[in-house]
């Protein structure tokens, strides 16, 4: 299984950030496997962002929630994440990875820089 990420490197202040992430190799519908978005701030941890499930279930981390939405497409088999009002705290290298709903990532795209800057 392979995983891309592709997407603008550059996002203005109060903007929205989209993402996408190509899989090839296997499903995005298959059973049970939950396809996640996890950042990673400059000097920071990775912060899980939020994912969609098999069936086009999404999860989002609670304070993130209220600005993230993340979507499928099933025909060309990927998953989009949109991030409303970005700030420059919202600039991190941005991975899509996958894993069975126990957080144990065995897939990962290679990662993308996004920066929020005016």
């Amino acid at each position: 299984v392979q995983l891309r990420e592709s997407g603008p490197g550059l996002v203005k202040p109060s903007q929205t950030l989209s993402l996408t992430c190509a899989v090839s190799g296997g499903s995005i519908t298959t059973y049970y496997y939950y396809w996640s978005w996890i950042r990673q701030p400059p000097g920071k941890g990775l912060e899980w962002i939020g994912a969609i499930d098999y069936s086009g279930y999404t999860y989002y981390h609670p304070s993130l929630e209220s600005r993230t939405s993340i979507s499928r497409d099933t025909s060309n088999n990927q998953f989009t994440l949109q991030l409303s009002s970005v700030t420059p705290e919202d600039t991190a290298v941005y991975y899509c990875a996958r894993d069975q709903g126990n957080a144990d990532y065995v897939y990962w795209g290679q990662g993308t820089q996004v920066t929020v800057s005016s």
